[in-house]
């Protein structure tokens, strides 16, 4: 017997995998995803389907697909749905690694799958990867947000609360900053609460806080920051591979040096021989039409 949250799954799917594609596939959909940052990609098994028989769209057959299924016929947008499965794919391997069930991420991001399937707009002179990569991204993060939510009990918050009023009046007192230890002292409770106590209520200083300008140019802390790990990274990555072709020379450079290899502003300045701030212009006017496109 099927737990709901199976029963669901198996419902997605016989709806959103044609019939005849069915044989194809392993015979439990319950099957959880396997090694899918480690196997091939033509190997991985998720949600019990093998990807490698997936089928692949080209462009004019997606903007043919889209102009249907916005004309209500049901079939071209399951084929729709079908020929991205991929792409879910390969966004939901970004996210591997963090202890997550990587069939209930798959089946999450076909949910945003199929949201960018309804809302793109055909006519738009884009492509759907460039649409439909970051509503794909937003739906599993919110899925993460909600179902990963890491909330500071109250006693946690006293004891942090007392600490820094202890760590002010040690201040006072001492001429000088005081140590943790001395805070855990004065307090009388273990070094290690204390830490971990302050440590839970830091914010975190945001990738958007300005750290230089001149009047024209302002750099932010993001762009002092190496994108190798970084999200937006991939992100952009798997879109721009679809509308790189189409920029100038330095602009597609520029985007290739930040986004696909991960480098930081100083580096790609460095690299090319221009300014940081002459990189930051240029990239953000870049990114800046590409997002007035979508």
């Amino acid at each position: 017997m099927h737990s709901p949250s199976t029963r669901c799954r198996l419902a997605i799917f016989d709806w959103v995998i044609a019939p005849s594609q069915r044989p194809y596939f392993c015979q439990h959909p319950s099957v959880l995803a396997r090694s899918v940052n480690v196997l091939p990609y033509n190997k991985v098994e998720i949600c019990g389907v093998n990807t490698s028989h997936l089928p692949v769209l080209k462009e004019s057959e997606k903007k043919e697909l889209m102009l249907a299924a916005r004309q209500g016929d049901l079939k071209a947008r399951q084929r729709m749905i079908q020929g991205n499965l991929r792409l879910v794919l390969s966004v939901v391997q970004r996210f591997a690694g963090r202890g997550e069930c990587m069939d209930d991420l798959f089946q999450v991001g076909c949910i945003g799958l199929i949201k960018a399937i309804d809302n793109f707009d055909p006519c738009l002179n884009v492509r759907f990867s460039t649409y439909g990569v970051p509503m794909i991204v937003g739906e599993i993060r919110r899925f993460l947000r909600d179902n990963n939510t890491m909330r500071v009990s109250r006693s946690v918050r006293d004891v942090a609360y007392h600490a820094m009023q202890t760590k002010e009046q040690l201040q006072k007192e001492l001429g000088k900053e005081p140590s943790l230890q001395q805070v855990a002292q004065r307090l009388e409770l273990p070094l290690r609460t204390v830490t971990l106590a302050l440590e839970s209520v830091v914010e975190p200083i945001s990738l958007y806080e300005p750290v230089y300008s001149d009047g024209t140019d302002t750099l932010y802390v993001m762009d002092q920051v190496g994108g190798t790990d970084s999200e937006e990274s991939w992100i952009s990555g798997i879109m721009l591979k679809d509308t790189l072709h189409t920029l100038p020379s330095r602009e597609k450079q520029i985007l290739q040096l930040r986004y696909l290899m991960g480098k930081t502003q100083m580096e790609v300045a460095q690299e090319i021989g221009i300014s940081q701030a002459q990189v930051s212009r240029l990239e953000k006017q870049v990114m800046g039409r590409i997002r007035s496109q979508l």
